[in-house]
């Protein structure tokens, strides 16, 4: 037994060293790229960044993402969260294997006892469900997926379960889909290709772009919000994808777009690099709507803290939720353009307890 204890906390040990090395890793190149426009990080900052991560966090290895967040900002800011400090201190914690359940995409309408996403089937551990949870065949199926007037366009997605970041999705025309051959692809939902509101299609039309609400339940139990931002797809994709995405902060109050947005690699511009249209002076469509319905789900979901909203507005003027992330969401992008977001709430002292 007691072998047992010590593999177990062994390997525990290795995988949290491999984690931070990659996260770290990751923050040493987009620090590089910042650099590279910025000109070096100064050391006052540098040393600002080095000391808080040692002497508030506990561990120096927290740092490489405080720098970062530095460059972009300007300065230095208490109550900044590193990425791998989140990752592996704060999301398990605050989350648990609660927040996992929002890997699982047929259940979100389910669990929320709504219609919070477009969802039209599901494919479920060897089964075809309706949007009802009714067992259907895969004839059954393929009507219901001919048949949508959800939008007028020939297109649905296939979304498997533990998709993100644009990876793990299938695009179908209508005709084209079979149910047998889809459900190769295995456990997910069949959804509407939405035609978001135009205001969207002046940065590109092809992919539809992605509004991104983080929410929190605060040591009070309200649930507010953190952070916002616009990811955008390029021309001639199909959906955003985290390769080549283009994300631009928002104004959490206004709903205003920032004058500045940013690529994959933290590279910094004013406008979108396939339509040249500038992000400055843009305001997001029912922005105030978008936010209400976010924190009205998080209300009915506070035993999981923080939770990354996927949304847009459709065509129709409609509030879409396209799908929730309760346990990966990252948080380096609004912490670095937007924050500290988090500084209230006592999550700074999780690792030295």
């Amino acid at each position: 037994m007691q072998l047992k204890k010590i593999t177990k906390r062994s390997l525990e040990q290795v995988l949290n060293i491999k984690y931070h090395y990659e996260s770290n890793k990751v923050a040493k190149k987009v620090l590089q790229q910042v650099e590279l426009e910025k000109g070096k990080l100064n050391a006052q900052s540098r040393k600002l960044a080095h000391d808080y991560a040692n002497d508030v966090l506990g561990w120096q290895g927290f740092a490489p993402w405080l720098y970062v967040y530095t460059h972009i900002y300007g300065k230095f800011v208490e109550g900044w969260l590193p990425d791998n400090y989140y990752g592996r201190i704060v999301l398990p914690k605050i989350q648990g294997d609660y927040g996992k359940v929002s890997f699982l995409k047929p259940f979100t309408n389910k669990i929320f006892n709504e219609s919070v996403c477009p969802d039209l089937a599901y494919y479920i551990n060897g089964q075809w469900f309706s949007n009802e949870y009714k067992i259907k065949s895969n004839e059954q199926i393929n009507n219901i997926i001919v048949n949508d007037q959800t939008y007028d366009n020939e297109m649905v997605i296939n979304k498997l379960d533990h998709s993100y970041q644009g990876k793990g999705i299938k695009i179908y025309t209508k005709n084209d889909f079979d149910a047998r051959t889809v459900s190769k692809n295995g456990n997910g939902v069949i959804q509407p290709f939405i035609n978001q509101h135009n205001f969207f299609n002046q940065f590109t039309k092809d992919a539809v772009a992605t509004l991104r609400f983080t929410t929190v339940i605060d040591n009070d139990g309200r649930a507010s919000l953190r952070a916002s931002f616009i990811r955008l797809g390029r021309n001639k994709q199909t959906h955003v994808q985290s390769k080549n995405q283009i994300i631009v902060p928002i104004d959490n109050k206004t709903g205003k777009l920032a004058k500045i947005g940013y690529d994959q690699t933290y590279r910094s511009t004013e406008t979108h690099p396939d339509t040249e249209i500038p992000f400055e002076n843009k305001k997001i469509p029912f922005f105030n709507d978008c936010v209400k319905m976010v924190l009205d789900l998080q209300n009915k979901m506070p035993m999981i803290k923080l939770i990354g909203w996927d949304v847009i507005v459709d065509d129709k003027n409609k509030i879409i939720v396209m799908e929730w992330n309760g346990y990966g969401t990252g948080i380096a992008f609004s912490e670095a353009t937007q924050g500290p977001s988090f500084g209230d709430l006592g999550w700074s002292a999780f690792y030295k307890k």
